[in-house]
């Protein structure tokens, strides 16, 4: 259970590194992620969860 919580705080941290470091630009980049067909935000969310839980099955093994 504290993997859990402790993989949840890291996404909190890294959700709170884009939003600060892109604060200004966080307007165009939500406008340009409206333009994208949501097959393609699918597919590509799919992408990055099976790649994340690769890497966790990698790194814990």
């Amino acid at each position: 259970m504290s993997d859990l919580l402790t993989a949840l705080a890291l996404v909190l941290v890294i959700e709170g590194l884009v939003l600060a470091v892109f604060a200004d630009r966080l307007d165009v980049l939500l406008a340009s992620l409206a333009e994208v067909p949501p097959e393609v935000l699918r597919i590509a969310g799919l992408i990055t969860a099976v790649l994340g839980l690769l890497a966790v099955w990698l790194i814990r093994g």
